[in-house]
């Protein structure tokens, strides 16, 4: 039965078919490892860990139910092991105490489980269903702001050979896929995207993005108020330069919807006169001061947009554009700087969370339709690009070639045929270019996975079970993030409280049931100093005050530091 599996007879009973699944049962423990874990759990539960998971989800009879991996997949998350395997490298009665179990499942009985989940239930229509909600319970002001990036997520394997990519953080072409992520103001996810064959930002919000976030986002402007209101828009997403399109800029303005991103071709300076100091609250709350400018700019004749502009210390102009016409210029930019919130979260989500680890080895076929950069004319591109190189460096050495004063007859004479031996290799190689740009233009830039040649054809990766896990560390990170919220209230330096998060997550903790009075005490082993027990003494309170039910019995959850003494209004 494995370590630590002292629950014999609802073992026996599950193995025989006569056991739906186990009940939670605690008994008093103590110096359980990674217990601060149990902290998280309010926020787990309100930020949707069950929310709908009977409906899209099922598991067949067994020792294991379905809130108990969840709990436990939500809780590895939280504690960091990054991967299932981690699993046989923890004591599984530890984990279990956690759980109210006897012992977590191996790794295989997790696996197992987490596959049937992926491929019986609808992990996608449960993330769908979780940011509706998400969305429903954020703030209109916020929720109203979408920001959309991708994330190249590498890949190392070779199961198959995927399409390279540029990777920014390597400097690298590598193979990988590319998950659009949306995410609120504050770097909150929303829900994300995934694509085997990267088609590019722009195709990617038209085709998935936007149908999607007009369906699900709520309080959105009625046909009356839009009619009502010629410059009020539907919604407004911010992303990067790799969006700037006018014409894509127009197709989202016909359907109300304001789009924010860098001017990727900006003209001249503008004169620094125009530049005003405005003091700029942050999105993180900061108070600074910016040199702004605004004005009109009719787009490639094509479009009225605003520009906005940042003057740097250094002199260097910042151009925004938006077809957001209502918001203060002010406001445009705080939300355009704030896009870096979205690669703090990724950043975040690859260190802590392990955002790009494979949860399966699996792969999939692509439909045959489906259209990816020809190999031939990737080939072409790339012979182009070395060869114009070469002719780069024979251009400079000829342009710095000349004769040398006194030189004897004999040494100008090889001079001269050096230099028209160079001159003639320049001529050829320019040829030689120009014959490949007309063999690249002869050549189709994209084709379908049918024309592909048999040995260039390649698969994509499983996506239902990374996008499963993936939901549940999106679940993680919000709860993290609204227990963060609770520990600013304590901590002035608001970047430190992540950090005791993940002190708690790691602590021993004593768990203590009471089945007469019908709690769960979770008493939590004092941490390196008093602030951090001072912020953590808050945290309890505001936890006890949910009054939070384990999931599967009727305990009330009570959070404490074991033997603290601090008084309530004593802040950090």
């Amino acid at each position: 039965m494995g370590m630590a599996a002292s629950n014999v007879g609802d073992r026996i009973a599950a193995s025989l078919g006569l056991l739906v699944e186990v009940e939670p049962s605690f008994k008093a423990s103590l110096d359980v490892a990674n217990g601060g874990v149990l902290f998280a759990l309010p926020a787990l539960i309100a930020s949707g860990l069950f929310h709908c998971t009977e409906k899209y989800f099922d598991l067949p009879k067994g020792y294991y139910g379905l809130k108990s991996i969840f709990l436990l997949l939500a809780f590895m998350a939280l504690a960091r092991l990054k991967s299932f395997e981690e699993l046989r490298y923890t004591a599984p009665g530890e984990l279990g105490k956690i759980l109210g179990l006897d012992r977590v499942p191996e790794v295989r009985t997790l696996r197992t489980k987490v596959s049937t989940l992926v491929t019986e239930g609808d992990p996608k229509q449960w993330s769908a269903e979780l940011c509706k909600t998400w969305m429903g319970d954020t703030p209109s002001e916020i929720a109203g702001a979408l920001y959309i990036d991708g994330h190249v997520r590498v890949y190392h394997g070779s199961q198959t050979k995927l399409p390279r990519h540029y990777v920014t953080r390597q400097k690298l072409c590598l193979r990988a896929t590319t998950d659009y992520w949306v995410n609120a103001m504050d770097g909150q996810p929303f829900f994300k995207v995934d694509k085997a064959v990267d088609p590019g930002l722009i195709q990617v919000l038209e085709e998935d993005i936007v149908p999607r976030i007009e369906k699900d986002l709520p309080r959105q402007p009625t046909v009356e108020e839009l009619k009502a209101d010629k410059y009020l828009s539907l919604f407004t997403m911010i992303f990067d330069r790799e969006g700037y399109s006018p014409d894509f800029f127009e197709r989202m303005w016909k359907r109300r919807i304001a789009c924010t991103t860098y001017n990727k071709f900006p003209k001249n300076n503008w004169d620094a006169h125009e530049f005003k100091a405005h003091s700029v609250t942050l999105s993180s709350g900061n108070v600074v001061e910016m040199q702004l400018a605004e004005r009109g700019t009719f787009l490639n004749e094509k479009l009225w947009i605003r520009e906005i502009r940042k003057l740097s210390d250094g002199g260097h102009q910042v151009s925004i554009l938006s077809t957001d016409f209502r918001s203060n210029f002010i406001t445009i930019s705080v939300a355009m700087f704030a896009r870096w919130a979205q690669e703090n979260f990724f950043r975040y989500m690859r260190e802590h969370y392990s955002l790009d680890t494979l949860i399966s080895y699996n792969t999939e076929n692509l439909p045959d339709a489906t259209k990816v950069v020809n190999p031939a004319y990737r080939k072409f591109a790339g012979t182009i690009r070395s060869k114009g190189g070469i002719l780069s460096r024979q251009l400079a050495v000829f342009a710095m070639m000349s004769i040398k004063k006194k030189q004897d007859v004999k040494d100008v004479e090889a001079f001269q045929q050096e230099k028209a031996q160079l001159l003639e290799d320049i001529v050829a190689l320019q040829t030689e270019i120009e014959g490949l740009k007309k063999q690249r233009k002869a050549t189709p830039t994209h084709v379908t996975i049918a024309e592909l040649p048999e040995g260039e054809r390649f698969q994509k990766l499983a996506s239902n079970s990374k996008h499963f896990i993936d939901t549940i560390k999106m679940i993680a990170y919000r709860a993290e993030t609204a227990m963060s919220h609770i520990l600013q209230e304590k901590i002035s330096r608001t970047d430190e409280t992540r950090t005791l998060l993940r002190a708690i997550y790691s602590t021993e903790a004593d768990i203590l049931p009471d089945e007469l009075q019908q709690t769960l005490t979770v008493s939590l082993h004092h941490l390196a100093n008093h602030c951090s027990a001072v912020a953590i003494q808050h945290l309890c309170t505001e936890l006890n005050n949910t009054e939070t039910l384990f999931p599967g019995t009727n305990l009330r959850l009570i959070y404490k530091l074991v033997s603290v003494d601090i008084p309530r209004d004593q802040e950090v």
